[in-house]
């Protein structure tokens, strides 16, 4: 469903009502509770993704999202571009850049990202890129990606990863606005 306009309450119910069997398949495959995914369906329905407004007054959060001092779990984000798949990366192929420390498969991806961290540094400073297109900052799992446009996006599960595949350019547009407002401190 991508660039959705809602002209009318009418349209709005039957999207919702098309997105409810979509969800329902999903948490069928996933074995979800369909709870699971109504809740999200109405709270999307319904404009739960936070204003501006709150998102600029909440807690800051790390520059880099990191778990044990380690940028995106240890995964080498190199491996996302050239091998086209998440690949752990090896402590003795590591490096600091901006306060966390990235670690790599390889001696010649340590130097590619040293060279150039910013073509390869995960958006939203590695936080799920779902969750910051409504407007919070929330942990990843390195397994569920995508590059698009030669940027790497990463999400917290396969339903955020399914979810924001439904619109990436639409979700890439909030979230970039939410990044920018988000309240951020040094790592």
């Amino acid at each position: 469903m991508a660039n959705l306009h809602y002209s009318s309450i009418e349209n709005r119910a039957g999207v919702a009502r098309q997105s409810v069997f979509h969800l329902i398949g999903i948490a069928r495959t996933w074995k979800l509770p369909a709870a699971v995914a109504m809740m999200w369906l109405i709270g999307s329905a319904c404009g739960m993704a936070a204003s501006p407004e709150k998102i600029a007054k909440r807690n800051p959060v790390a520059a880099i999202n990191v778990e044990a001092g380690l940028a995106v779990k240890g995964y080498d984000v190199v491996a996302y571009f050239s091998d086209g798949k998440p690949v752990k990366g090896l402590p003795r192929f590591s490096t600091k850049w901006n306060g966390v420390t990235w670690q790599f498969a390889s001696a010649d991806h340590r130097a590619a990202f040293i060279r150039e961290p910013g073509k390869y540094a995960p958006q939203y400073g590695g936080y799920c890129a779902f969750g910051m297109s409504q407007g919070i900052a929330v942990d990843i799992d390195p397994q569920q990606w995508k590059v698009v446009d030669g940027k790497l996006y990463l999400n917290n599960n396969p339903f955020a990863q399914t979810l924001w595949a439904r619109d990436p350019a639409g979700h890439i547009k909030e979230g970039d606005a939410n990044w920018r407002i988000i309240p951020r401190k040094e790592n």
